[in-house]
């Protein structure tokens, strides 16, 4: 049990390079925004998190790395992304067409299709997104 048990994690993709790349990036300072489906919301019956809370950033092998805490949270249409929420991402992206390009790629992957519960998910500009603000208040690892 580490001191950290009692936060949330925080999961960005799914385990694996993606995941890693995205901690570390978080860890780097360069990704400070996320974006998640309103549907995975739904379909894992859950409340959309309130500003301020803090959670534990876990790695692809179930580390604890950080703890973030939420500064800001947004529900809007995909197509309603902006290119500051993008470049926040972290990812590399120069424009808000680049990000949603790789975001497309994940939500219509296998994986999500298959957590979602819809083998035929995907998304449009009319599709909701959570768009989440954190900043890291504690690194638990390099």
């Amino acid at each position: 049990m580490s001191a950290h048990s009692s936060l949330p994690p925080y999961l960005l993709a799914f385990p694996g390079p993606l995941r890693d790349r995205l901690v570390a990036a978080v860890l780097s300072g360069e990704k400070v925004s996320t974006t998640g489906l309103l549907a995975e919301y739904e379909a894992e019956q859950e409340e959309l998190p309130p500003v301020g809370e803090r959670s534990v950033v876990i790695d692809s092998d179930g580390r604890e790395v950080a703890v973030i805490e939420l500064t800001g949270v947004r529900v809007l249409a995909l197509g309603e992304v902006d290119l500051r929420h993008a470049l926040d991402e972290g990812e590399g992206h120069t424009s808000v067409a680049e990000w949603r390009a790789g975001h497309e790629r994940f939500w219509h992957s296998e994986e999500m299709r298959e957590a979602l519960g819809d083998p035929e998910f995907t998304v449009d500009d009319t599709t909701m997104i959570v768009a989440e603000r954190f900043r890291v208040v504690e690194r638990l690892r390099s």
